[in-house]
């Protein structure tokens, strides 16, 4: 399937998948340090960020988007690339961990570790913002996020520290968020959504020490599921990439080695 990408670098080719709702740019802090030493392909999900929707009748499911990236891959030429995601973009990368297809993956804060009240609030927590961003306009986004106190109340949720994205990253990802044709659906497959199956490769798992959509107590259960200790990832929440550019970095390239 043909999808919006960004390409950097050069190396083992590594992949990253962002979360629902997200685009590609979600990468933009630690790109340019992956691309130092991996072939980077950062990719939009079929629906999201700039990629055309599935085809119709195509269920909105994360295996559906695996799928889609699965095809991706093999159109790039990338054998058995290496894999990293946050958020659904996670679960994903653990999707095709359990496929063999990947060489390793790297999951930060995937979704699917979730208790049932966990996910009833992050998917209220997820469709108030969607729908703040499809109803604010514009100009009105672009002042508000210009202030301290606008970027925490549109990026309080996701990120520890605000203050480190600019506006126009913001602005961008908020515009993202209430443009993207696949999200409805995409939420509503969370509700069906467990755990995929025992990954067939190398598998790495971190977690934002603050976040507040996917809660830290949900890596207990991912642990318990991969049978090995989830990295913790200190000061970041739940766009890790965002809060520490510079540990995240770290931890995609130890997980990609």
């Amino acid at each position: 399937m043909e999808l919006a990408f960004e390409r950097r670098g050069a190396g083992p080719p590594l992949v990253l998948l962002h979360g629902i709702g997200h685009h590609w740019q979600a990468w933009l802090p630690v790109l340019d340090r992956l691309a130092a030493e991996r072939d980077v392909i950062a990719v939009d999900f079929p629906g999201f960020g700039v990629s055309p929707p599935l085809p119709p009748g195509s269920p909105y499911t994360a295996e559906s988007l695996a799928d889609a990236v699965e095809s991706f891959c093999a159109m790039l030429g990338l054998r058995e690339p290496h894999v990293a995601g946050n958020s659904l973009g996670g679960y994903v990368a653990l999707e095709l961990a359990s496929r063999g297809v990947v060489r390793t993956a790297t999951a930060l804060s995937p979704a699917g570790f979730w208790s049932r009240g966990e996910l009833v609030y992050a998917r209220a927590a997820l469709r108030m913002a969607r729908a703040s961003a499809r109803a604010m306009p514009p100009e009105r986004a672009t002042a508000a996020l210009e202030s301290p106190l606008g970027r925490m109340v549109a990026a309080g949720l996701m990120v520890a520290h605000p203050s480190r994205i600019s506006a126009e990253a913001l602005l961008a990802a908020t515009q993202a968020l209430g443009a993207a044709p696949g999200f409805d659906d995409t939420l509503d497959s969370f509700e069906w959504m467990m755990p995929p199956a025992p990954p067939k490769v190398p598998i790495t798992i971190a977690w934002g020490e603050h976040d507040r959509l996917l809660l830290r107590r949900q890596a207990v259960r991912a642990a318990r599921w991969s049978g090995q200790r989830v990295k913790l990832l200190t000061g970041c929440g739940h766009l890790p990439m965002s809060d520490d550019p510079e540990l995240v970095a770290g931890v995609l390239l130890e997980g990609s080695r």
